[in-house]
């Protein structure tokens, strides 16, 4: 496993040197981000070889694009198959996680689906069955929709355990296990 730290130093990189999609290329210059952050510019490349990451950068230095974006592009909407699943421990930080993912992915037709607890299963479930591409949820209603069979990994590729120091702290280490 390849471990990335962040190292802060201006980067003269820019998104389009890099072999992302060019929906998520787009995406990103409507949103005004041509550079990557150091963190960005550690973890995209490996991602996009296929390689396991380990990602370590402070909160508001683009963590989320820096894996999201390879993973937008890697994704075949044209399978209705979860292919990729984020899991976070807060309810708030999985609805940010999945906001970046369809902005990123709004160009391809993404399928995102935020699966949380604290508010009512129905909907989620909707969205699951609508062929939904990304995951993000926390591990006490993904581990609940697993259990029941709403939702199924057996297709999916590509797992990120996004703030994973805090979901252990929280307590989450026997259902992250058991996902």
């Amino acid at each position: 496993m390849e471990r990335v730290l962040n190292v802060v130093t201006s980067t003269t990189k820019r998104f389009t040197d890099y072999p992302l999609a060019p929906e998520v290329i787009e995406a990103l210059t409507r949103a005004g981000i041509e550079r990557p952050t150091p963190i960005q510019e550690s973890c995209i490349p490996p991602i996009l070889e296929g390689k396991d990451v380990v990602g370590q950068a402070e909160t508001g230095t683009g963590k989320t694009i820096g894996f999201g974006a390879p993973i937008v592009g890697k994704i075949d909407t044209q399978r209705v198959s979860v292919q990729a699943l984020v899991l976070t421990p807060t309810r708030e930080l999985a609805q940010q996680v999945a906001g970046v993912f369809e902005q990123l992915g709004a160009g391809r037709n993404l399928g995102v689906a935020l699966i949380v607890g604290g508010v009512h299963a129905s909907d989620q479930i909707l969205k699951l069955r609508s062929g939904t591409q990304v995951v993000v949820g926390t591990p006490g209603r993904i581990l609940e929709f697993l259990e029941e069979r709403v939702l199924s990994l057996v297709w999916c590729e590509v797992a990120v355990l996004d703030e994973a120091d805090r979901m252990l702290d929280m307590g989450f280490i026997d259902d992250v296990t058991k996902i």
